[in-house]
């Protein structure tokens, strides 16, 4: 084992976390479930000097992706959320939902990321899910049914990102009034430059 890994994050370590992503993966897979493994190509922690490589090699044309974090899990089919959120749950012990939310990289993006953190508490590991959105039918289902807990994380992301929760069974607003246009963390959202006499700039 790696020393970066051996070091600890909190809930012990990293390599625990990343045993566990592998074989979540591989459970999934048995099970017919359409999910890949993406796992870093950057320790954990970084090495002196790692800054300043990495800016000079972004100023290259087409440089390598590199990321340093959690390994995750990707459904390729959104449509069978509520089915692997279920496994998860069931068949794998991560019975706690910690958050849900989601990701717009670029507005030329044709996606957002939902991304969903569990835990495992019996075993103590964790678990990044995660899965794409067109934002043209940016719908999803939604798991308060697997996790009740997921109930005020997808209505915060319903109003920040524009995503619709499909079977949620409270779908109000809760951080932005209801009659407020569009989605602040959408990477095109224009904010505009009073709401109801209120600068909002």
């Amino acid at each position: 084992m790696a020393k970066d890994a051996t070091r600890d994050t909190a809930w012990g370590p990293v390599e625990i976390h990343r045993e566990a992503a592998r074989a979540a993966a591989d459970a999934l897979r048995s099970a017919g479930c359409p999910v890949e493994l993406h796992e870093p190509n950057l320790p954990t922690y970084a090495p002196p000097g790692e800054g300043k490589r990495l800016a000079k090699k972004h100023k290259e044309e087409n440089p390598e992706y590199e990321w340093r974090g959690d390994s995750y899990l990707l459904l390729t089919d959104r449509l069978r959320l509520l089915e692997v959120a279920r496994f998860l749950r069931d068949e794998l012990g991560y019975d706690m939902l910690i958050d849900a939310t989601a990701v717009d990289f670029d507005a030329a993006d044709d996606h957002l990321w939902a991304v969903y953190q569990l835990l495992a508490l019996g075993r103590k590991t964790r678990l990044t899910l995660k899965t794409m959105v067109p934002k043209a039918d940016c719908r999803i289902d939604s798991l308060v049914p697997v996790w009740p807990a997921a109930n005020w994380h997808e209505r915060e992301a319903a109003e920040m990102f524009g995503i619709v929760y499909t079977g949620h069974p409270d779908p109000r607003p809760l951080l932005l009034p209801e009659d407020w246009v569009g989605h602040p963390l959408r990477k095109d959202y224009q904010y505009p430059d009073e709401y109801h006499g209120i600068s909002c700039k």
